[in-house]
């Protein structure tokens, strides 16, 4: 191996934030971060589906069918979302998405996951809670999210007004600028 490329490996396995790449939604290689983030012991993930790291088929499902056109279209993605630790307890990211098979994206893909938090206690959120601000994030509106989780457009605006209210902002957008705070 040359220095080159053992430079290459070292940075890739020792990156401070997850990486992935897959094939098809198979797991091909991954980083240490990653498989400390997802709570597997190193290279455990190799060779399986995507799958396994979600909360729900549902939810596995739906995510795959957001970020298709896009990819098709930039070759990137990115968006945040609940993924499962091997324990099954949900965890809050950011995804960020490269396809290198821009026709059909996911063939192979390299992929970054980076954990959110929001853990005080006055600001901590509910499961729901984050469900509604990934929609939100995603820029779907109260009609689009309630369609979306079986539920009604008036309990999709009062979980975002006790989120406003939760959070001392105004807007949506001001919400969703808090998620960049480190200070919550």
């Amino acid at each position: 191996m040359n220095h080159e490329t053992e430079l290459s490996l070292l940075t890739f396995q020792n990156a401070p934030i997850g990486l992935v790449m897959t094939e098809n939604r198979i797991i091909r290689a991954c980083n240490a971060t990653f498989s400390k983030l997802f709570g597997y012991a190193d290279q455990a993930l190799i060779g399986q589906s995507f799958r396994m790291l979600y909360v729900t088929r549902a939810e596995f499902d739906r995510i795959r069918d957001v970020g298709l056109e896009p990819l098709k279209q930039a070759d990137d993605y990115s968006d945040e979302r609940i993924m499962r630790k091997s324990d099954g307890s949900p965890f809050w990211c950011r995804f960020r998405a490269h396809t290198l098979t821009p026709a059909d994206p996911l063939a192979r893909i390299v992929m970054s996951f980076a954990p959110m938090s929001v853990t005080t206690s006055k600001r901590a959120l509910t499961p729901r809670e984050r469900e509604i601000i990934t929609f939100l994030a995603r820029g779907l509106t109260s009609k689009e999210i309630a369609r979306s989780l079986f539920l009604s457009p008036r309990t999709i605006e009062d979980i975002r007004a006790r989120l406003l209210r939760k959070f001392e902002v105004s807007n949506t957008a001001q919400l969703l600028g808090k998620f960049g705070d480190p200070g919550l």
